[in-house]
């Protein structure tokens, strides 16, 4: 394809939506061990060109949208989809001197998405095969058990995973160190003994912390400690990745946005399993990521973002599963058509559909909108 004005991007849309966490009757917020939300922001960028549009987004801050109209607008315009790498870093470099970690990161992963999509449909292929096709579905986990949970919510919800052929679910601990033990016992009767157990402190316990609860982790049966501490202390997930008991694994990645995030965790022994999220660090970082972890010899895990990442995981053969986050599957199914099947416990992207086969549900996603913008062949102006 040639890189005449008419393949290149002309027009670009962007939206952020808000989605409480509030459903059936549960007004309170949703909490983990360092963390209480009552709501969810996502950015949706959508990119055309050549009578194709694709479609990204990303779990972020509405802030977001301001990183795109004020520091990468002018970057996306004019931009050839192809060339999907040069943009991407063309982002990275536009906001040096805002920072790209966070909330600019979010804003290039949206687009970067975006691009990808509109490349694959461009094409005529899936994005699972644009990525090299390394899998025909990858096996999703069950993600939830919020540390606000009462008993009876936390049995309600895994149980019904583990019935649904899920092969693994996890919990959220660390709001209370003391009675996680006693979650973590509950999770497993609610599972029983054949589905794996994981948890997630998201970084809320010290390093004693973590090694003390160890034991009565793996008494039941736990093979996964995600952030176990914060993943700033590298130290000390390499300390904990030496020393807890097998077949207890660390897993961290998910707040890498740089490939030296990535670079870091692995240089640095931090992790049995990395993970990525697409939504954090773009398309083009996941499989930057992916080949690192390839060249590592270890796993790649995609965090949240199900419907999403069933294509992207799918396309890299490092990725070994993705997360079936509670959150991200509401609010994506309630968003797009096309949401990736989930068969005897794995996420299966279409591949004979183009690109990652989402499309937005525009009257049923009006009611959630809280600001936008939209450009055509250069122009700038609110939707």
């Amino acid at each position: 394809m040639s890189s005449s004005p008419a393949d290149r991007i002309q027009s670009v849309q962007a939206a952020v939506y808000r989605v409480p966490t509030a459903t059936g009757g549960r007004e309170r917020p949703e909490s983990d061990g360092t963390l209480e939300w009552d709501h969810t922001d996502m950015l949706v960028v959508r990119v055309s060109t050549g009578g194709e549009t694709g479609l990204g987004y990303s779990y972020t801050s509405a802030g977001a949208l301001d990183v795109l109209r004020d520091t990468l607008w002018s970057v996306i315009g004019d931009a050839d989809p192809l060339d999907s790498e040069r943009l991407y870093w063309a982002m990275a470099r536009a906001v040096r001197n805002i920072g790209w970690s966070g909330v600019s990161a979010s804003a290039i992963s949206a687009v970067d998405i975006a691009v990808h999509d509109l490349k694959s449909r461009l094409l005529g292929v899936s994005l699972t095969q644009l990525l090299g096709g390394a899998h025909d579905g990858v096996p999703a986990y069950g993600s939830g058990g919020f540390t606000d949970y009462t008993d009876g919510e936390l049995i309600e919800q895994l149980g019904s995973w583990a019935a649904d052929g899920l092969s693994a679910v996890k919990i959220k601990v660390g709001t209370d160190p003391a009675d996680d033990p006693r979650r973590v016992a509950v999770a497993r009767d609610a599972i029983g003994p054949y589905v794996d157990l994981f948890v997630d402190a998201n970084g809320a316990y010290t390093r004693k912390q973590a090694l003390a609860l160890a034991d009565p982790f793996l008494e039941r049966g736990v093979s996964w400690f995600e952030e176990p501490v914060s993943s700033d202390d590298r130290e000390g997930l390499r300390m904990l990745r030496d020393r807890l008991p097998a077949p207890i694994r660390v897993a961290a990645g998910e707040y890498a946005y740089t490939l030296a995030d990535f670079r870091d965790l692995l240089v640095d022994g931090c992790v049995d399993v990395l993970q990525a999220d697409a939504t954090r660090c773009g398309i083009s970082g996941f499989t930057a990521a992916a080949a690192l972890a390839d060249a590592w010899g270890l796993p790649l895990s995609a965090h949240t973002a199900p419907g999403l990442h069933a294509s992207v995981g799918a396309g890299c053969r490092a990725v070994t599963n993705v997360e079936y986050f509670h959150d991200h599957v509401r609010i994506e199914s309630a968003f797009f058509d096309g949401v990736p099947a989930l068969r005897h416990g794995d996420l299966l992207p279409d591949r004979a559909a183009p690109g990652h086969g989402l499309t937005l549900r525009e009257a049923d996603v009006e009611p959630y909108l809280v600001d936008g913008l939209s450009t055509a062949l250069g122009t700038k102006g609110h939707a």
